[in-house]
């Protein structure tokens, strides 16, 4: 692939904070999906890529989405959020149920789930690069770009004014919307840094259950994929109750198929048994020296394929 910013590509990260930023004139304020992060490419000569934050390139599993981007103008590099949408509202098990799916399973996946594409940030356009440019400049493009072209690719919805994001932060929630993202008008796009700033409703998320160490009847961890994120983690060490509940759940599925590895920041490579994406887990995060994940409970899930 050829243009100003081709594949792969590090995405700009946001921290965490526990209050709505205000600072009038300076900011803007983006709901935060709950879904898969993905970086779309328009090649030049007309191809289409698509790469997960992890850097993995996903385009076999949506393509859906890769077809709906040759719309866009040869060179576009977009960044923002694949959801599916069930009920009026997000599914992040179906997100993943998509994610994980075979190139001979995608198509029908797609028609069953299909995938929207929230972009909250251009980083080429017109044969340039603009990671450099301001934020406000490269918000003004990227709606001009996406101006003529409606779902499944749209722009999230944008304010500068706080009192307009309170209601937002408190009323998106139903639709499952996990909280908001705010930026500087005047930054740059800062690839691999905590520029931006994330306000979430609580400190627990929900997490998909790709896979389980230990004994299936009374697994020791679970492996989880988190929202705005495709790499698997592993949870703590579950707590006794839990591992009677997971063992429980885990012998309703199907028999784990293949297997895999995932790196947990501190434990290194970690092999896991895998499961369909059909169980989810709310869990927190913490850090000390490295990150913990905790499983707080196990939720039901429903079929999906994959």
């Amino acid at each position: 692939m050829k243009g100003p910013v081709v594949p792969p590509v590090r995405v700009a990260l946001a921290e965490a904070v526990h209050a709505l930023p205000r600072d009038p004139g300076r900011l803007a304020y983006e709901p935060k999906f709950d879904g898969h992060r993905m970086v779309l490419f328009r090649g030049a000569a007309g191809e289409v890529v698509l790469q997960a934050r992890s850097g993995r390139l996903v385009t076999a599993a949506f393509p859906d989405l890769a077809e709906a981007a040759r719309a866009l103008p040869d060179g576009t590099v977009l960044d923002g959020e694949v959801v599916v949408w069930s009920g009026g509202r997000t599914d992040f098990a179906a997100v993943q149920g998509r994610a994980a799916a075979t190139p001979g399973r995608a198509p029908a996946l797609a028609r069953r789930l299909p995938a929207s594409y929230a972009a909250f940030d251009v980083l080429a356009a017109d044969g340039a690069d603009l990671r450099p440019a301001p934020y406000v400049r490269r918000r003004e493009r990227l709606e001009a770009l996406l101006s003529g072209l409606g779902p499944p690719i749209q722009a999230v919805p944008m304010t500068t004014d706080p009192d307009v994001a309170r209601d937002w932060f408190e009323t998106l929630p139903a639709v499952g919307v996990e909280g908001l993202v705010v930026k500087r008008l005047d930054e740059p796009y800062r690839a691999g840094r905590r520029a931006w700033r994330k306000l979430r409703h609580t400190d627990t998320r929900d997490a998909v259950v790709i896979g389980f160490t230990g004994p299936r009847e009374r697994p020791s961890a679970l492996v989880l994929v988190l929202p705005d994120d495709d790499a698997p983690v592993v949870s703590g060490p579950l707590a006794p109750r839990l591992r009677a509940e997971a063992g429980a759940a885990l012998r309703g599925l199907p028999e784990p198929v293949g297997g895999g590895t995932a790196t947990a920041v501190g434990v290194g490579e970690v092999a896991y048994r895998s499961v369909p994406p059909v169980l989810e887990a709310e869990v927190a995060q913490g850090t000390t020296r490295h990150t913990v994940t905790t499983v707080l409970r196990l939720k039901g899930g429903g079929e999906r394929g994959g």
